[in-house]
């Protein structure tokens, strides 16, 4: 049976580079590449959302919102689709309407076309009013669907989803496959359920970690999909998706033809591969190869090369299995709820506390965990374990309204604030500042320095073995130095400044437990606090990490300030 031609969302200026290089490539390098995709007469092209908002001011010092300008006025021909995550908007928690309407209206102006608008929790109350906000300012509404596997999940009950989403008007429908789960008879029983049903597009987002996503692509243009999502090849495979080419390739000259020329794709390619060498430095072999274990713990693609990039900072990559065989654990105590931002990383961040703490689990956990408990993120696929209710939140009552229900609007005080202190220069940078409060008045400033690009790591020479830097000890106090040469031999650029916040053991001193950057510090000098209390809130791997009292006593001294990055055992703060 003939389905008509198939369409194809290119997602290399997101979803592909988020996947395999954390969402680094820069706006000048994107321009370039989307002009040449912008001739090969795609459905649309994924540029923007996911994580590249919070990357864009975090690492690169770049507005994301000028980004979707210029990207707008190199793709004449081709609609801009982004990603946004319902009432989590591009950040990582729940906003009020207010923000939410005033995000969508914004987006919308600047260039975004198509908005793909999923719940991390499948939690269609978590998307309601982003869709609403999406069909009023004009633009193509496509509500998606996180696809996933466990003991609470079904086909029918995917299509029961499909069909309330359907309700919404949606003009199309994403399957949002973010780990690369699905196989090619559930694509087909899905997609057909689908179809048989609704009158509406469907599309099929994959990724290839497992390595069955193209099969599952078959199988889903011969159930009747309307769009499959991939990746310019340089971009393509391990943790992103399928390549563009060998997809147009393998339709070409059958009923499902993309239209799309090969040649035309070489352009693109060529302009990626001289992307990926650029990025080749950030390239990771385990965010490359092909790993059946995605079945067993599911961490989307995004989340793994983010994950490894995490632990190399606690300087634990060697504790990643640890982890992994953590995660399914932590996923079946708090509901199974699919893996995808924000949920990905509330349960990939617990499972690295309680693999890298030791001990008892859930001993330390983030902020983010204690509300995903309470229920402010939504309503699991299935109940959290009733222990593990206990243990993070106590007897405190569990929420069961629509999350957003609870929050005021903060728009119009928020913005009154930031024009307080001269951090709005267009209206856009209101939203900037709401979403991410720690870093944003830093970027708005224009404070904030685009990270170093890394370089690819060539072969080490003898002189390599030769450690970068030790930590010393002059007259009781511990200086890390950096080793520059040994014997005329360089072995780092540069020497480390005097290390200002301590190490070691001192008497009543608080450590950090993880690498992470100091959000907030809760106490000052003299307070006295009890045991519990909170200190310190340390921002690690996008989550919130409360450093508590071990004990009662007076806040003798403090060692670091808002906004400095500390280590694993750096001492934080002195209670006697």
């Amino acid at each position: 049976m003939s389905h008509g031609r198939l369409l194809i969302t290119d997602t290399t200026l997101r979803d592909a580079h988020q996947s395999l290089i954390a969402t680094r490539l820069k706006t000048e390098d994107m321009l370039p590449l989307a002009q040449t995709l912008d001739r090969a007469g795609f459905f649309s092209v994924e540029a923007w959302g996911g994580a590249t908002f919070d990357s864009s001011i975090r690492f690169l010092a770049e507005d994301p919102w000028d980004r979707v300008r210029l990207l707008k006025e190199a793709l004449t021909h081709t609609s801009i689709q982004m990603l946004l995550r319902g009432q989590n908007l591009v950040g990582y928690r729940h906003y009020p309407d207010d923000v939410v309407d005033k995000f969508v209206e914004c987006a919308f102006n600047v260039g975004v076309d198509i908005f793909r608008v999923f719940d991390a929790l499948n939690d269609i109350r978590n998307m309601k009013e982003s869709m609403r906000m999406v069909k009023e300012v004009g633009a193509h509404l496509q509500g998606a669907i996180c696809y996933t596997t466990s003991p609470v999940n079904s086909i029918p009950g995917f299509i029961d989803m499909v069909r309330e989403l359907y309700a919404y008007e949606c003009d199309s429908i994403c399957i949002k496959d973010m780990a690369g789960l699905i196989m090619p008879d559930a694509a087909r029983e899905l997609i057909t359920g689908i179809k048989d049903e609704m009158d509406v597009l469907v599309d099929l987002h994959s990724h290839a970690t497992s390595g069955i996503a193209p099969m599952s692509y078959q199988a889903a243009a011969e159930a009747g999909v309307d769009i499959l999502d991939t990746a310019m090849s340089p971009f393509a495979l391990g943790t992103s998706q399928p390549p563009t080419e060998s997809v147009v390739a393998a339709f070409r000259g059958t009923s499902r033809d993309t239209g799309i020329d090969l040649l035309d794709l070489r352009k693109a390619r060529d302009v990626c591969l001289k992307l990926r060498d650029k990025y080749g430095g950030i390239l990771n072999p385990i965010s490359e190869r092909v790993d059946s274990d995605v079945l067993v713990y599911q961490l989307p693609g995004g989340m793994i090369s983010n994950l490894v990039s995490q632990l190399q900072e606690q300087d634990a990559l060697d504790k990643m299995n640890a982890v992994y065989d953590e995660i399914p654990r932590v996923r079946a105590d708090l509901g199974y709820p699919p893996l995808v931002t924000p949920t990905s990383q509330i349960v990939g961040t617990q499972a690295v506390l309680n693999v890298l703490l030791g001990g008892e689990r859930y001993r330390n956990v983030t902020n983010e965990v204690k509300d995903y408990v309470r229920g402010l993120y939504g309503r699991p696929p299935a109940p959290i374990n009733p222990e593990i209710v206990h243990r993070i939140i106590g007897d405190e009552e569990v929420i069961t309204v629509r999350p957003a229900d609870l929050l005021e609007p903060i728009y119009e005080k928020m913005k009154e604030q930031a024009m307080a202190e001269g951090l709005i220069k267009k209206e856009e940078d209101v939203i900037t500042y709401i979403l991410y409060p720690a870093i944003a008045p830093s970027f708005l400033k224009g404070e904030r320095k685009p990270e170093e690009l890394p370089q690819r790591t060539k072969p080490a020479a003898k002189p390599a073995e030769i450690p970068h830097s030790m930590e010393v000890e002059v007259d009781g106090e511990i200086f890390n130095v950096r080793i520059i040469s040994v014997g005329g031999s360089a072995v780092a650029a540069a020497a480390a400044p005097v290390q200002k916040i301590p190490r070691g053991d001192i008497q009543g001193g608080v450590k950090s437990n993880m690498q992470g950057m100091v959000l907030e510090i809760a106490v000052g000098r003299g307070a006295e606090v009890k045991k519990g209390d909170l200190l310190v809130v340390l921002e690690a791997m996008k989550m919130e990490n409360p450093i508590h009292s071990p004990f009662d006593g007076k806040v003798a001294d403090i060692f670091v300030n808002t906004g400095d990055v500390v280590q694993s055992g750096d001492v934080l703060l002195v209670v006697e």
